[in-house]
C-alpha cells in the first residue's frame, strides 16, 4: 500500500503537528495519519482502517474534529484544489472558507459561507451550512449538486441528487464516507451591508430584548446573530474590550435600505462600536471577526421554535459565551435535493460556548427546543446524535447507515447508531 502523501505513525517527527488542529481540548492518538493529497491516498486510507477493523477520522482545518479520536486519521488540509466554471465551485476536501470566498469575489460572485474564513468548505457543508445570507439563499448544502465520496467499502462513487446516499450524506457531519470533493453553487453578489454593533454590560439586556423583537419582522434579506459574553483580559485586546462584558449584534443584508433597517438597533443606546457599513463580500469575514488561532472550547447548541426571552438563558451562563442565530426565511425551505437538515420550522440557534471544563447550560430553553444542529456541537456531549433531526428521518439515515457502513467505520462524529 504506497501513498502519495506523508504518513505518520505514533513516534514519527511531524506527527504531532498533524494531528493538531484548530480544536486543542483534545488529544487525539491516532494509530496512523495520512496527509492526503489526492482522492487515492484517501481511498487507500479507507481500505487500511476497513482491514484493520479502525475508525476513520477526517481533520482538514481541525474546526470539526469535535472529540478525541484514535484509529486513522486522515488529514486533507493539502487537497486544496478549487475550480468555478460559471457559478459553480467545484471544491476539494482541504479548501477554507476565506480561499473560495476570494476565488469567487474576482468573478463577482460568494459562496454560501459561514462566519469564519478558517472553516473547511466541504466539513461546513456536509453539517447543513448556515451562512451569512442564510436567511435568503437556505442552506449551504441544498445548493450542492455533486459529490465524490469514499464510502466504507473503499470504492470512489460519484454522486449527484437522487442517488440513493446523496442528500444522506449532506447534512449528516461524515456517517457514509469521505468527501474528497464537492460541486457548489455561487451566487451574484458583490457586497453586503453588514458589521457589528458592540454594546456593554449596562445595555446588554436592553439588547437582547431589541434584537429579538426585530427579528420577529426582519426581512429575509438580512441574517443576523447576537453573541452575550465576557471578553477575556488579554493584551491582544484592545483595551476598551478587555474583561468587558458585552452584547455583540451581527449581519449581513443585501438591499439599498441597510441604514434604515438597523435604527431599531442603533436606539438601543450608545455602542461601544459600531462598523456596520456597506462592504465587499471579499471582507466578510470582518462581520463576525471570528478568532483565527488554534485554542480550547467546547460547545452544546439547540435549535428552537421560539424564544420569547432569553434572561434565563443568559444568567445560566454569565461566565460562558452565548450566541444566537436568527433562522427561518429560506432556510425553512427544503432544497430539490432534499438532504438530510431537519428542523427547518426552528426560528432561533443558541450556541453554547465554554472553556473545556465547564458545561454549557441550555435547560432555560427547553420549552421551545426542537433539536440540535449538527454543525454547532463540540466535544463530548451528553446531547444525543439523533437529536439532529425528526425521528423519520433518524430511522431512514439508520437504515442507510446499517446498508453502507455496517461495521460503523465512520463513527468520529455525531454518530448515526441504532
Amino acid at each position: 500500500m504506497t501513498f502519495t502523501g506523508p504518513v505518520f505513525r505514533p513516534d514519527d517527527p511531524g506527527y504531532r503537528e498533524e494531528v493538531e488542529g484548530f480544536q486543542t481540548a483534545f488529544t487525539h492518538h491516532p494509530a496512523l495519519v495520512v496527509g492526503a493529497v489526492d482522492t487515492e491516498d484517501v481511498r487507500l486510507a479507507v481500505e487500511f482502517a476497513a482491514r484493520n477493523d479502525l475508525p476513520v477520522a477526517v481533520q482538514a482545518t481541525g474546526h470539526g474534529l469535535s472529540a478525541p479520536t484514535d484509529g486513522v486519521l486522515i488529514g486533507t488540509r493539502r487537497m486544496t484544489g478549487l475550480r468555478i466554471t460559471g457559478t459553480t465551485a467545484r471544491v476539494e476536501a482541504g479548501v477554507r472558507s476565506g480561499a473560495l470566498v476570494d476565488a469567487a469575489a474576482d468573478l463577482g460572485l460568494a459562496p454560501v459561507n459561514g462566519s469564519s474564513p478558517s472553516v473547511g468548505v466541504v466539513g461546513y457543508t456536509l453539517g447543513g451550512g448556515i451562512g451569512l445570507l442564510a436567511r435568503e439563499f437556505g442552506y449551504a448544502a441544498d445548493h450542492v449538486t455533486r459529490l465524490e465520496v469514499v464510502t466504507a467499502d473503499a470504492r470512489v462513487r460519484v454522486l449527484e441528487p437522487g442517488d440513493e446516499l446523496f442528500g444522506a450524506i449532506l447534512g449528516t457531519g461524515g456517517n457514509f464516507g469521505v468527501v474528497t470533493s464537492l460541486d457548489v453553487a455561487l451566487f451574484p453578489v458583490r457586497e453586503v451591508f453588514g458589521g457589528q454593533l458592540l454594546f456593554d454590560a449596562p445595555l446588554v439586556d436592553r439588547a437582547v430584548r431589541t434584537w429579538l423583537d426585530w427579528t420577529r419582522t426582519a426581512p429575509e434579506s438580512v441574517t443576523s446573530s447576537l453573541a452575550v459574553l465576557r471578553y477575556p483580559d488579554l493584551p491582544v485586546l484592545p483595551d476598551h474590550l478587555r474583561g468587558r462584558y458585552a452584547a455583540s449584534i451581527r449581519l449581513a443584508h443585501r438591499g439599498s435600505d441597510g441604514e434604515r433597517l438597523v435604527e431599531p438597533l442603533r436606539a438601543i443606546g450608545t455602542p461601544l462600536a459600531d462598523d456596520l457599513r456597506v462592504l465587499p463580500y471579499r471582507d466578510c469575514a470582518t462581520i463576525h471577526r471570528d478568532p483565527d488561532h488554534p485554542h480550547a472550547y467546547r460547545a452544546a447548541n439547540a435549535v428552537l421554535s421560539d424564544l420569547p426571552d432569553a434572561s434565563d438563558l443568559l444568567a445560566a451562563n454569565r461566565e460562558n459565551v452565548v450566541d444566537l442565530r436568527h433562522l427561518g426565511g429560506a432556510l425553512r425551505r427544503r432544497g430539490p435535493a432534499g438532504v438530510a437538515v431537519d428542523h427547518r420550522d426552528a426560528a432561533y440557534a443558541v450556541r453554547v460556548i465554554t472553556a473545556p471544563d465547564r458545561e454549557p447550560a441550555l435547560d432555560a430553553v427547553a420549552p421551545w427546543t426542537l433539536g440540535a444542529h449538527p454543525n454547532f456541537t463540540y466535544g463530548p456531549q451528553p446531547l444525543e446524535a439523533r437529536t439532529g433531526w425528526s425521528a423519520d428521518t433518524y430511522r431512514a439515515l439508520l437504515d442507510l447507515k446499517t446498508a453502507h457502513d455496517p461495521r460503523n467505520l465512520f463513527r468520529a462524529n455525531r454518530n448515526i447508531v441504532g
